[in-house]
């Protein structure tokens, strides 16, 4: 495998000091155009999830997310080889997006439901209403998203080094905001060409739902960055559980703020319940489907 011979200098203000994870982050980047190809190159563009049944919908999922667990597997880095398994970059990025990505299909979508007028229209198993295959495509495009926000989030600290603290943490702010921002937005438009996955007012999600979905990078990206990155403090697995379950945490909070306070982006049935007290997952909330 080309990954494992990929070697990139410490001091580079791109890749990670700590070689495991370094091996780590370009592995999930070089795997990214495989399930990307697959999803919106093949799938969406030829239509073919016409003929798909819940069958086909969670092997998609599949196809797109084992490998990314079983590659490192059976394909050890160079740099992991003389590691334990539970000690390697790759086991604790994926464990933490795992956890993350987990409680944002089981929970958040449903604040995707009931604020920003969101529906699932394809034929699919679920687990509290979600489909199963958007908790396997959410795994590798969390894994993706993360990764280049590390990559950037270096470099901008990197440059940033000399100036003063205050200044720092104001400009590493705004950066994150920002992509996260951007990166939310070029999902929902990434996938506007699939009609199975509708919202109420699409102008409405683009502008203010990506900001709400936003939320969940403004929290996770600052969070997963630290894990292995600081040379001399290695982290072990239930250090990397519980960071994911803070960080998931925090988001609910948000989200459940913006949905008593502010409310939905847009008039979907039942929009008064997002004002009512209780969560939009639990009984007597209107999940949009």
């Amino acid at each position: 495998m080309k990954a494992q011979e990929v070697s990139c200098s410490s001091s580079s203000p791109w890749f990670a000091p700590n070689p495991s994870k370094r091996w780590g982050e370009l592995f999930f980047l070089l795997y990214t155009p495989f399930w990307l190809t697959l999803s919106l190159g093949i799938v969406v563009p030829y239509k073919l999830y016409e003929s798909f049944t819940e069958l086909e919908y969670l092997l998609l999922g599949l196809v797109s997310a084992v490998p990314s667990i079983l590659i490192p597997m059976v394909l050890v880095g160079k740099v992991d080889s003389s590691i334990c398994w539970k000690d390697r970059y790759w086991v604790k990025a994926s464990l933490w997006i795992i956890i993350f990505s987990y409680v944002g299909n089981y929970f958040w979508t449903h604040y995707f439901f009931t604020v920003l007028g969101a529906s699932y229209t394809f034929p699919s198993w679920k687990m509290n209403n979600v489909p199963h295959t958007t908790f396997l495509l959410t795994h590798v495009c969390f894994l993706f998203y993360h990764v280049t926000s590390n990559f950037t989030l270096r470099r901008l600290r990197h440059s940033l080094a000399d100036l003063p603290m205050k200044i720092q943490w104001l400009t590493e702010a705004a950066w994150i905001l920002a992509l996260s921002y951007f990166i939310a937005y070029l999902e929902t438009l990434a996938i506007s060409n699939f009609p199975y996955y509708q919202f109420v007012d699409r102008t409405s999600m683009y502008k203010v739902g990506s900001l709400f979905y936003a939320i969940y990078f403004i929290v996770s990206f600052p969070m997963f960055l630290r894990i292995d990155e600081k040379p001399g403090d290695p982290w072990d697995l239930p250090r990397v559980a519980i960071d994911a379950l803070g960080a998931a945490m925090l988001v609910t909070i948000i989200l459940d703020l913006w949905r008593l306070f502010l409310g939905p982006i847009i008039p979907v049935p039942d929009a008064k319940q997002c004002l009512q007290p209780g969560l939009p997952w639990l009984p007597g909330h209107a999940n949009g489907t």
